[in-house]
Parts: structure tokens; sequence; C-alpha cells
């Protein structure tokens, strides 16, 4: 595992509930970071433990192995709303993977994910990105849009349908010529949209747009993709 003594590692916890799960999920950390990755060091405790520890600001939290599920995000959201989870859940349930995401997660994995496929997971939400299946962003960027808040103050904003699409490919962490070429449009009128996104949430840049979407209503997130 990374040395301790590394001032330049990202501590990062990790909770599951069953032996053999907490220790497959602590192999993320032994092997070296490859070129361009982050020094990571693991934080394994209790939830309470975790959730006190201040410096801490990612966990890698095995629903599979914890009984109270989705609830357990939602508390964790309430205790440490800043604190981002990376959370490896049972595979082909497109509601869990958006209720966990609403729920606080930054990435969901299914349970077959190998250690390789979980740092990636990692160092996506380290950049700022999610992780999660592409074909649910458009549903999730809906539901998030739309938000609990639906007051005169807080009105979500409305997007159009191409507004839509840059917004599901800034969640993937897609630059504006890799979305131009996706989109088959040029890269100028990329910048529009993107101008128009930030107008219309507030936000100030690109990782505030997906900051804005990503914590209940009104912006977007970079991201990354489970399926990829």
């Amino acid at each position: 595992m990374p040395s301790t003594s590394d001032s330049n590692a990202i501590r990062v916890g990790v909770l599951a509930g069953e032996p053999i799960r907490l220790e497959g999920l602590t192999t993320i950390f032994e092997r070296p970071p490859e070129f361009g990755q982050s020094i990571l060091e693991p934080v394994i405790g209790e939830l309470d433990v975790l959730l006190a520890d201040e410096g801490l600001e990612y966990l890698v939290i095995d629903l599979n192995s914890a009984s109270a599920g989705l609830r357990m995000l939602t508390e964790i959201r309430r205790v440490r709303p800043t604190l981002r989870l990376i959370v490896i859940g049972p595979p082909g349930n497109d509601d869990l993977v958006m209720d966990s995401i609403v729920a606080g997660a930054r990435a969901y994995l299914d349970s077959s994910a190998g250690p390789r496929v979980v740092r990636e997971a990692i160092e996506v939400v380290v950049s700022g990105s999610i992780w999660a299946p592409r074909r649910l962003l458009s549903k999730l960027i809906d539901r998030l849009l739309a938000g609990p808040d639906t007051s005169t103050t807080n009105v979500a904003p409305h997007l159009t349908a191409r507004e839509k699409q840059v917004l599901d490919l800034i969640l993937l962490a897609r630059s504006n010529r890799e979305i131009a070429r996706e989109l088959g449009i040029e890269e100028r009128t990329v910048k529009a949209h993107v101008g128009r996104l930030m107008r219309k949430t507030g936000a100030e840049n690109r990782i505030d747009l997906s900051m804005r979407v990503l914590s209940g209503g009104h912006g977007g997130r970079a991201g990354g993709d489970a399926t990829s």
C-alpha cells in the first residue's frame, strides 16, 4: 500500500461490512499509481470514525455488504455533504444507480468490477467527474434538474435538447472539440452552448456547472462512464 508518510497522497476511506469484501477493496491501493494517476492512501474504519475524519474527502463504500443501503448514503450526505462517494453495488439495477447518485455518490460500479476499474473510477471522481453508465446520464440530468426545490427563487432551468446533449458529454469529461466531433457540429457552436448552460445555471466554469447539477439541481459535473 502507499506510504502513509507521503504528504501528496489523497486519503480515501474504505467501508465494507464483510471482511472478505474489505480485503478485496484494499487491493485497489496495492498497485503503484500509473503515470498521471494520484497517490492514494486507504483509510479503513467504521462509518462513524470515517465520518468524523474531517481530512477525508473520498469514501469507497460497498453497498453489497451494507444492510442500510441507500439510507446509509442519505445519512452520509446529511452528515458530510461534501464527501465524495464511490459506491459498489449489485448490477442490473438502473434505478439504484440513479438513486445512489442522487443520494450523493459520484461513482457507481457493480460488484463485478475489478481493482483496476475501481481505481480508474476513483481517479475520475478525484478529477471532479462522475463515473456512471452513459445510458443513464440523460435521465439523471432530467431528474436532478427537476430537483426537490421548486421555489420561485431557485427554479430549475429549462434546457433545450441540444443543451442536454452537450451537458451529457460534459458529464463524461469530453472537451469542446470532442463534443463537436461527436455531435457533428462546430466547436464554436459547442462553446456557445456551454456559455448558455453556464448562464442558465449561474455556474462560473465547467466544473462549477457539473457540481451544481450533481449537488441537487442546477448545473453539471464532468464524468466517466462505467461501461467504457
